[in-house]
């Protein structure tokens, strides 16, 4: 199973191989070459998807004989051109992503997917082997299934991919599990470091629209996991003995709007805090103007002590710091709403972590409306960017903008430098303020020890405002500890045990 993208991604991720399992496939330990690879797509930028493809062609070249399903943004995009890759057998767009796990192993039946009176084949296809779903008809007929279906089992050489992927906007629940029951099953294992701090992803879809964006096209409007589904979660991760838990989402803050009754992020962190003994809870990115004086309430309450419930860190997209150019974007808040929200998030939780995405080469952006974003961003107390260059998507206004008006490739480097060379020292002087304090931290799968004589042990943690800590010392994964701050590591720091393991095992 790969995985590309966000925290989201990668939580339909885990529900896949949850799914593959629940079938009877085992997990490939790399002794021997996977039977079935599954391809979890990103399509938020052009690397991505290009990433995607020189993945799907080095399995190929590595192991023809694997049965290569595609999944994800990507093959929800564009689907026949993901099919065209060598040695795709499936590709399954995020509309029907539930079926992935029978796909790959030959046991999906177009019953499970389909209703008749919904269906019709697309003219698309010459070749009645694909089964590809219109926007208009969002669902394959039985026939044109079931001829694909009859070489899914032992697909020969040079056959064509089978495609399921329709109208991702006629959805309105989730796909897959939220959080699967073997990511709860695993939280003891050494097997991988995500596993120690698994991903609840509650929400899905976005209705907003920015310029720039893809991903409303390949996710769907905003959908919400119910509430009570929500808490039945959080509620077997604590009894597996979980200690961080992290809530993720596409926009992540619109969780609850289309619910009936309608409910908000708040009110749900809230109850998660009032009615369960979950050790710690981090949220993932939350949109500028999804930051509510609730929520920064919550943080206010639950973001306290010596080992703080709600997690002292927040994601906040910025894209642009000048005015102009957030209008062009259609982003819905201007540069001073942005640093009004910053400001109340940091008088609330003092050493909080607060990171940023930012797009460097927005078309038209010009030398006077980036040095407005970067004056702002050296203004904020921001410790860590995601910086990245802008990727025309097809199908947004983005792409026409960019015919238009493109900022050349060398001067987008040197801004993405120029900002990177600032986030570092801003990130550094963060990480210095620490040393000599006390954090709480989550323990994680260290990595192996170069050798058996290495005497400088280590246990690699996360502290609960999302710092690396490198803790002095051999300790299990997934145990929450109180950590003293000694030193400086390249991009993380250096640390003591200070109190005793606290675990709820």
């Amino acid at each position: 199973m790969e995985n590309f993208g966000c925290r989201a991604s990668q939580a339909d991720g885990d529900a896949i191989s949850a799914g593959l399992e629940a079938l009877g496939a085992c997990p490939a330990d790399g002794s021997a070459a996977p039977d079935v690879v599954v391809v979890n797509t990103c399509s938020v930028t052009a690397e991505a998807e290009r990433d995607a493809r020189a993945y799907i062609r080095r399995v190929q070249r590595g192991n023809p004989n694997a049965r290569i399903v595609v999944t994800g943004c990507y093959a929800q995009r564009a689907p026949d051109e993901v099919a065209a890759l060598p040695g795709v057998f499936a590709v399954v767009g995020n509309s029907h992503k539930r079926q992935v796990a029978s796909i790959a192993l030959g046991s999906f039946h177009p019953q499970t997917a389909i209703s008749p009176e919904q269906g019709r084949t697309s003219s698309t296809h010459e070749n009645p082997s694909v089964a590809m779903a219109t926007a208009s008809a969002h669902f394959v007929s039985f026939a044109s299934l079931a001829s694909a279906l009859n070489f899914i089992p032992s697909r020969l050489p040079g056959a064509p991919a089978f495609v399921l992927a329709g109208d991702i906007f006629a959805h309105s629940d989730f796909e897959l599990p939220s959080l699967p029951s073997s990511a709860i099953e695993r939280l003891a294992e050494s097997s991988s470091a995500h596993r120690t701090r698994p991903t609840l992803k509650i929400q899905d879809g976005c209705g907003n629209r920015c310029t720039f964006c893809i991903i409303p096209s390949t996710r769907g409007n905003s959908r919400s996991l119910p509430r009570p589904q929500v808490l039945e979660s959080v509620e077997q991760f604590i009894s597996a003995g979980g200690q961080e838990l992290v809530l993720s989402g596409i926009n992540l803050g619109r969780w609850g709007r289309d619910l009936t009754p309608q409910l908000r992020f708040e009110d749900l962190l809230a109850e998660i805090f009032e009615s369960t003994s979950l050790p710690r809870l981090r949220i993932s990115s939350v949109e500028p103007m999804d930051w509510t004086d609730g929520l920064i309430s919550l943080m206010r309450q639950y973001g306290q002590g010596r080992h703080p419930r709600l997690a002292r860190h927040a994601h906040i997209p910025l894209q642009s710091g000048s005015d102009r150019v957030l209008r062009r974007m259609h982003r819905r808040y201007r540069p001073w709403h942005y640093a009004d929200r910053l400001a109340k998030v940091c008088a609330t939780c003092l050493d909080a972590t607060i990171g940023a995405d930012v797009m460097v080469g927005f078309p038209g952006e010009t030398d006077e409306e980036f040095r407005e974003s970067y004056d702002f961003i050296a203004a904020q107390p921001l410790t860590y960017l995601h910086i990245f260059p802008f990727s025309a998507r097809p199908g947004t206004p983005g792409w026409a903008l960019h015919s238009l008006d493109p900022v050349p490739a060398s001067t987008v480097k040197e801004r993405m430098a120029a900002l990177n060379d600032l986030i570092q020292q801003k990130n550094l002087a963060f990480r210095s303020s620490l040393i000599g304090k006390q954090l709480s931290a989550v323990t994680l799968v260290s990595p192996k020890e170069k050798s058996a004589n290495d005497i400088a042990a280590r246990t690699s943690a996360m502290t609960d405002n999302f710092i690396s800590v490198d803790i002095a010392g051999k300790l299990p994964p997934n145990l929450l500890v109180s950590v003293q701050i000694t030193g400086l590591t390249p991009h993380g720091l250096f640390a003591t045990i200070a109190s005793e393991i606290r675990s709820i095992a």
